[in-house]
């Protein structure tokens, strides 16, 4: 698979539309073809899909800039689509809007946690659709790396050494050792937040804040804890004994005593 293609800031003056398409997964023809039309509208480019095994084949095939994604597909569900997202090495990092009639803040959290970047119930307005794709696309923008927040230089921020954990702005690069840590673009802005805020405890708004800049108010909170525990489980960090993450009950998180 090749890589991601990013947003072409030089196009027709619309720096918020990528060269790569929007893919949009649905087996309901009438609401493929309601996001499609808006979202071409504002110049974005869609290709489509209608169940679990097309929207893997045009994720390999398209290397779109984001997916938006319905849950109850045939053949193969939304959920088990984020998941093999999140497990491909190339393409790991493909923003995914959940789009779903599963309204409970269950479903939510579980399309959270299994690595969605945003989740918009049904029935939805397509204004705002488009809006949250584009907010998104923002917030995967590589420049806007959370060191920037908390008072770095998020193109070339200084390396960040906590116990035997190195975290590189530059080359947006997270080390254990000689061990290489896949952390997807929330949780490198999430754990360079914490780590560089020099022991200060972060509340989950301000966390929200590094990680989601002028988006944050769009984010449910619960987000953060989400992440949290994502990127707990990749670092191998136990909350009870942590190395890396700490929780301050009530308050938030603040990096643990290396």
């Amino acid at each position: 698979m090749l890589p991601m293609s990013a947003p072409d800031q030089g196009a027709a003056g619309r720096p918020d539309v990528p060269t790569a398409p929007i893919l949009v997964v649905d087996d309901d023809a009438k609401i493929v073809r309601l996001v499609r039309t808006y979202l071409e509208r504002d110049g974005f480019t869609v290709v489509t899909a209608s169940d679990g095994p097309g929207a893997l084949d045009a994720i390999e095939r398209h290397q779109p800039a984001l997916v938006v994604l319905d849950l109850m597909l045939p053949e193969l569900d939304g959920r088990a689509v984020i998941r093999a997202v999140r497990r491909d090495e190339e393409v790991g990092r493909t923003p995914i809007l959940v789009l779903s009639a599963r309204t409970s803040t269950i479903d939510r959290i579980a399309g959270l946690e299994d690595g969605a970047d945003d989740y918009l119930p049904k029935p939805f307005s397509p204004a705002e659709l488009v809006l949250r794709v584009k907010s998104i696309l923002r917030r995967a923008t590589p420049a806007a790396d959370a060191a920037t927040a908390v008072g770095g230089d998020s193109a070339g921020g200084p390396v960040i050494r906590h116990g035997d954990l190195t975290v590189d702005p530059a080359r947006h690069e997270v080390r254990r050792g000689n061990e290489a840590i896949d952390l997807t673009r929330v949780e490198f802005r999430l754990l360079s937040a914490i780590l560089g805020a020099d022991g200060r405890v972060l509340s989950r708004d301000q966390l929200l804040d590094a990680v989601y800049g002028q988006d944050a108010a769009d984010v449910l909170d619960r987000t953060i804890d989400v992440h949290i525990r994502r990127l707990r489980d990749k670092l191998d960090d136990d909350p009870d004994a942590p190395r890396y993450v700490q929780t301050v009950r009530g308050v938030g998180y603040r990096a643990a005593r290396a």
